[in-house]
């Protein structure tokens, strides 16, 4: 039998969480730039174990990394796409490699695996048609086994976050 290391065990097992950590997480999600010392005040606690806390849930991965949501009209950005793709052939080297070349487009903000009658959602930001064009055209419709892309423009945006812990 193989043996299962520590950090595959803490990807694969859930933490678990007290009411206090979870107050400490949606005052990061809230507010990533909160300090230790605002936290531990809101959450009546020392500034230590709110510090330790929040190592722990960074170490574990329950913290994964610190985000900036970014208006993407004021960048630049202006026009979001959401993209339905099926893949030709289904298997784990072809789907792997589809991955990998995602990820190296900047274009493509989000990837999703998604079941149904597409293998992946992808939610793009380029700044007007053209480059939606360009990258469609140039980029996606260049990647190796691309089935089918069905293509979605965001018109408007109602709700945007990255809260997960309520």
């Amino acid at each position: 039998m193989e043996k299962v290391s520590e950090t595959e065990k803490t990807a694969v097992e859930p933490v678990i969480l007290d009411e206090k950590d979870k107050a400490i997480l949606r005052l990061l999600q809230a507010d990533a730039k909160i300090t230790v010392r605002e936290i531990a005040t809101k959450v009546h606690l020392s500034t230590t174990p709110v510090h330790e806390r929040i190592k722990r849930m960074e170490d574990t991965g329950v913290i994964m990394r610190y985000a900036t949501l970014v208006d993407h009209s004021k960048v630049k950005k202006g026009l979001m796409a959401i993209c339905y793709v099926s893949l030709k052939e289904h298997n784990k080297r072809s789907g792997g490699r589809f991955i990998k070349t995602i990820q190296e487009l900047p274009e493509v903000v989000e990837c999703y695996i998604i079941s149904g009658e597409f293998d992946f959602l992808l939610k793009v930001a380029v700044d007007n048609m053209d480059d939606y064009y360009d990258f469609h055209v140039n980029k996606l419709g260049q990647v190796e086994n691309l089935g089918h892309v069905q293509s979605t423009f965001v018109m408007g945006v109602i709700k945007q976050t990255h809260q997960q812990i309520r």
